[in-house]
């Protein structure tokens, strides 16, 4: 097991240096492989069939199951890269049904409970420790619903890619990609530019937009844990994770007529079929919709 945590840990590296993968992607790939060899571990005869297997027997999802294969695939690819004929990979060919998973958004109303907790909270700022944090926590869930930017990219904001006279920011995305975002609402930029001023007055090693109470970058762990802390003080779905506003984003802008080619660009996808997937649930909303509303039903 050493030799394979090796191996592991020289791929990761490797991911995380030449694929510029995210810090999410790369746990996700740590934990799919070392669950693979743990079972390799305990059952020496098995192979890559069996390990499929045995997540299916025990009802993961077809999601689960493909991103375990995605992994065990760029692993096997790495390590076997000069000597195709040994990777395990290439013995085996998985069709597996694709589960049609639409996004989940959540309603502009509950939205507006979000931010108005954040606010809420800065108002009630008793100290100056709590009115940065607070000032931090608007800023950086006001820009998470204004522009529907993923929550590595926000943590990855620098002071240098913000220009607030032009109110653009400059993102850096999945694999390298960059583009830039325009800041519609004044309130957010607003929220940016008192958060800007404060946190210049406590921090001074690094241009890291957002951070920590220890002053360093913020981690994606930490926006995760400070989105929750407003959705339950705001009362809103329980079940909400941050890329529901991603979501919600995405959805609002097809939903009021956005031509859906911008908003691949506006959300750094790089298949417009990842686009696609929002269409679905304004179409659903509109059924919704034109069942109870439309007056030509009881005619």
């Amino acid at each position: 097991m050493d030799e394979y945590q090796n191996q592991i840990n020289e791929f990761l590296t490797y991911c995380k240096l030449s694929k510029n993968l995210g810090e999410k992607t790369i746990l996700s790939y740590r934990s799919d492989l070392n669950s693979y060899f743990f079972y390799i571990r305990d059952n020496p005869n098995g192979n890559v069939m069996d390990y499929i297997s045995r997540l299916t027997s025990t009802r993961h999802k077809c999601s689960t199951i493909k991103r375990h294969l995605a992994s065990l695939n760029q692993f096997f690819k790495y390590i076997y890269r000069n000597d195709r004929l040994s990777n395990p990979m290439l013995q085996y060919e998985f069709k597996l049904k694709t589960e049609k998973a639409l996004p989940r958004t959540i309603p502009v109303h509950s939205i507006k409970k979000l931010l108005n907790s954040v606010e809420n909270q800065k108002d009630s700022s008793l100290s100056p420790f709590q009115s940065f944090e607070t000032t931090r926590d608007m800023a950086l869930i006001d820009l998470l619903c204004s522009t529907g930017i993923r929550i590595g990219e926000a943590a990855a904001i620098r002071l240098d890619d913000i220009d607030l006279k032009s109110r653009i920011i400059l993102i850096h995305g999945k694999g390298r990609k960059e583009r830039l975002i325009y800041l519609s609402c004044q309130q957010t930029v607003d929220n940016l530019k008192n958060w800007i001023s404060l946190r210049k007055t406590y921090v001074k090693n690094h241009n890291y937009l957002f951070v920590n109470r220890m002053m360093s970058p913020i981690s994606i762990h930490a926006i995760e844990d400070i989105f929750f802390k407003y959705r339950d003080i705001a009362k809103i779905n329980p079940k909400a994770t941050p890329h529901y506003l991603r979501h919600t984003f995405a959805t609002n802008l097809l939903a009021n007529g956005a031509d859906i080619r911008a908003v691949q660009e506006i959300l750094g996808h790089s298949n417009i079929t990842i686009t696609e997937r929002y269409t679905e649930v304004t179409t659903n909303r509109k059924i919704k919709v034109l069942k109870k509303y439309n007056y030509r039903n009881n005619i």
